[in-house]
């Protein structure tokens, strides 16, 4: 690109997204309220296992994607990254994880948002079968409307969503519980140094590292819509680094003032950040703020779906404009927008969202597929950070805006223990969870199949679909002789 192209190429783009709004979408991606609760249940070692994820998954992905996105700000994001290393096929493989993985995401995600308007009017709609399920369905298909509107509307809704239903609840439950302990009240759990770091050679211990890394998974999203900025080699990596920041911070602060003010038996029979919050306010005595704050998680989570059902479609959609998906994958409506993707998407979503009316526990509908499609999503961020690696030797002149430090030792050291992190993330994924394990070797053993076929189901359907357009094109080929 020559000088005069780049200096036009701002000017272009001059009324974009700011750095804020970068910074809130890709907060609202990945940080989410209701994992506090679960996470607060492990006390002062939740430091350790933030402090680990953020190290060798989370920080080592933020500059990864930054990089990556200020060296190839055009649209498509992991695609283009990993096509650009490995060609089509991997690119396509690549999106393709980053895209399926959603499907039973955000039918659970919404059982959260109904578990939390239900408590903004009748707390015992949360167990209604019926509401949660309708709920669902309702919230999916107006994120994916709201997403036929373009990217001004729904980025206005994730950024406000992220600032007023993650950020600033986050920031006030610390501040109540700093307040809380200044007072002189007890606090629920105490300090040793030996609480900080737990035993590592505990099978149970060693899922919850893995966990955590998939908890704070999803800055490579928000690289999708580099575009829309008007500086993105400068800005992106501003916006990616603010909301590590904030992931981080609140995280660990947001867990231990959960853990500081509720009894670990309590933390323990709590649905979720709902019920978390409700007791906290009981305990301030101004319980007529459960219903607001209830409000506020709900529009939080519901903007982070908005969020996340655009990401992955807008590269699944580069995938189809360059012909490895049927044309009828490639319409876009008067704002650019993927409309059958994300029609497809919702309506996929929609039948796994069913699952809540016939299983025995709502809580239980996912937990399966959650575990199947968390292996998915490492098996996109095996490609990622290896496609880093490889474009540092076979296009060390591209033009990086940011780059990690350190030359190619650097950036062998951030991907290479990123890509070792994803990797154990995926063998310690087939290990069956306790409850599992208490149902006897044979359901060890269907989970552990489930897993696997799962995984060559879903991995091998992208190289499928590309065999079948390497095939047309050798018969065009044929054929034009």
């Amino acid at each position: 690109m020559s000088e005069s192209t780049k200096s036009q190429a701002p000017a272009r783009r001059a009324a974009g997204l700011s750095v804020f709004t970068m910074t809130m979408l890709t907060v609202a991606a990945v940080l989410s309220l209701r994992n506090l609760p679960s996470q607060a249940e492990y006390g002062y070692s939740i430091i350790f296992y933030i402090t680990a994820a953020a190290i060798c998954f989370f920080v080592p992905s933020a500059l990864v994607s930054a990089e990556l996105a200020s060296a190839y700000p055009e649209d498509g994001g992991v695609y283009l990254w990993v096509k650009q290393a490995f060609g089509p096929r991997w690119g396509f493989v690549a999106i393709f994880m980053q895209w399926v993985e959603n499907l039973p995401w955000f039918p659970a995600v919404l059982t959260f948002v109904a578990s939390s308007i239900a408590y903004v009017f009748n707390p015992a709609l949360a167990t209604n079968r019926w509401f949660v399920f309708g709920t669902i369905i309702v919230t999916l298909w107006f994120a994916t409307w709201i997403n036929f509107k373009g990217m001004k509307l729904s980025s206005f809704l994730s950024s406000s969503g992220a600032l007023l239903g993650t950020v600033i609840p986050g920031i006030l439950i610390i501040l109540m519980v700093v307040g809380y302990l200044v007072a002189g009240k007890p606090a629920q759990i105490s300090f040793s140094w030996g609480s900080l770091v737990p035993d590592l050679g505990n099978l149970n211990q060693l899922m919850l590292l893995s966990g955590m890394m998939v908890a704070l998974s999803g800055m490579e999203m928000s690289a999708v819509h580099v575009t829309e900025m008007a500086n993105p080699g400068r800005q992106f990596p501003k916006a990616i680094f603010s909301a590590c920041f904030l992931v981080i911070l609140l995280s660990v602060f947001g867990a231990l003032a959960i853990a500081l003010v509720i009894p670990p038996n309590d933390i323990s029979l709590a649905a979720g950040a709902d019920q978390a919050f409700a007791k906290i306010f009981e305990i301030f005595h101004i319980s007529w703020m459960t219903p607001i704050m209830c409000f506020l998680l709900a529009y939080g989570a519901l903007t982070m779906v908005i969020t996340w059902v655009l990401g992955p479609s807008k590269g699944v959609l580069e995938v189809a404009k360059e012909g490895y998906l049927p044309q009828y994958w490639q319409k876009r409506n008067a704002q650019g927008m993927p409309t059958r993707i994300l029609i497809l998407q919702a309506s996929l979503s929609s039948v796994l969202a069913t699952t809540v009316l016939f299983m025995p526990t709502i809580s239980g509908a996912f937990w399966v597929m959650s575990a199947l499609t968390a292996q998915l999503y490492m098996v996109m961020y095996l490609l990622m950070f290896a496609a880093a690696i490889r474009l540092r030797y076979t296009q060390p002149d591209k033009v990086r805006p940011y780059r990690i430090p350190g030359g190619r030792p650097g950036i062998w050291i951030v991907s290479g223990i990123a890509f070792l992190t994803a990797l154990l993330a995926i063998v310690v994924g087939f290990i069956p969870t306790g409850g599992v394990r208490s149902d006897g070797d044979l359901a060890d053993v269907g989970y552990v199949l489930f897993l696997f076929f799962g995984m060559v189901v879903f991995v091998g359907m992208p190289l499928v679909f590309y065999h079948i357009y390497e095939q047309k094109k050798k018969k065009m080929e044929t054929a034009a002789k």
